[in-house]
């Protein structure tokens, strides 16, 4: 489901972005900034996931440096469990989620380490630029092995 999901908004923000000037589409994020959206499932934390890890998928792809705050990272890794990865196309079988900069581990296995906030977005079904996850199994979950 999910690789069908990823392919369709893709085709979504591809029409749309051919369809609308840029300042069209800024106002769009722009008079829809205070709506108060709430995903089909998930609630709050689901709301949270989605702005929150949509928000790293742009900064990661600029290459810049944003840190996502500790609060709003533990109510999303405290709410990462099988069905969610199985959602999201995520195999950690023979993989321990480790973040480095919090307490936080996830699964059993050959520890992968990285930040916080990669690991969410590994458990979001998202690949990492080489370089930002480190141990023995850590290349499966980088674009270059993943691509």
């Amino acid at each position: 489901m999910s690789k069908n999901l990823h392919r369709m908004t893709d085709r979504v923000a591809r029409r749309d972005a051919g369809a609308h000037s840029p300042a069209e589409l800024s106002a769009f994020l722009r008079d829809n900034a205070d709506h108060r959206w709430t995903p089909p499932v998930g609630g709050a934390a689901g709301a949270l996931g989605h702005d929150v890890v949509h928000g790293l998928d742009v900064t990661v792809a600029l290459g810049l440096d944003r840190r996502v705050p500790e609060d709003r990272l533990r109510v999303l890794l405290d709410q990462v469990r099988p069905a969610g990865l199985r959602f999201f196309g995520v195999d950690l079988g023979g993989v321990r989620l480790c973040a480095d900069d919090l307490d936080w581990s996830y699964g059993s296995g050959a520890p992968v380490t990285g930040s916080a906030q990669d690991l969410l977005l590994l458990a979001y079904g998202r690949r990492l630029p080489e370089g930002r996850l480190h141990g023995e199994r850590s290349g499966r979950f980088t674009l270059a092995e993943g691509r």
